[in-house]
């Protein structure tokens, strides 16, 4: 019939439901993020692009700070990354520098078992 287009599903997804995490390719939630946004009432309205830029925002931000955090820990010597080397790490980097300029890294550790 003209005009009438077929509708068929993609091969890979076979009607089940994908998670917004899982199609964004993210480890942080965006359910997660999206509850936040929308507790804080940071705006009226919310965009459903909004929480998964900010997971993907966090996430990278948190992948850098680790990635430097573990080199400096190679550099020193230890096999764990400790506040003190986050702290190292941010103070080290000129742009995470400034990005967190305001933030208290706090030097008590948690106890090990």
């Amino acid at each position: 019939m003209p005009g009438k287009r077929s509708r068929r599903k993609s091969p890979g997804r076979q009607g089940r439901a994908c998670a917004r995490t899982t199609r964004a390719g993210l480890s942080f939630s965006v359910s997660h993020m999206e509850r936040l946004l929308r507790e804080g009432r940071y705006a009226k309205r919310l965009s459903s692009s909004a929480p998964v830029f900010l997971a993907a925002t966090i996430e990278y931000l948190t992948a850098r700070v680790l990635e430097l955090a573990g080199d400096e820990a190679q550099i020193v010597g230890r096999r764990c990354i400790t506040p003190e080397l986050v702290a190292m790490a941010v103070h080290n980097n000129a742009l995470l520098s400034a990005f967190f300029g305001t933030i208290t890294i706090s030097q008590v550790a948690p106890t090990q078992k």
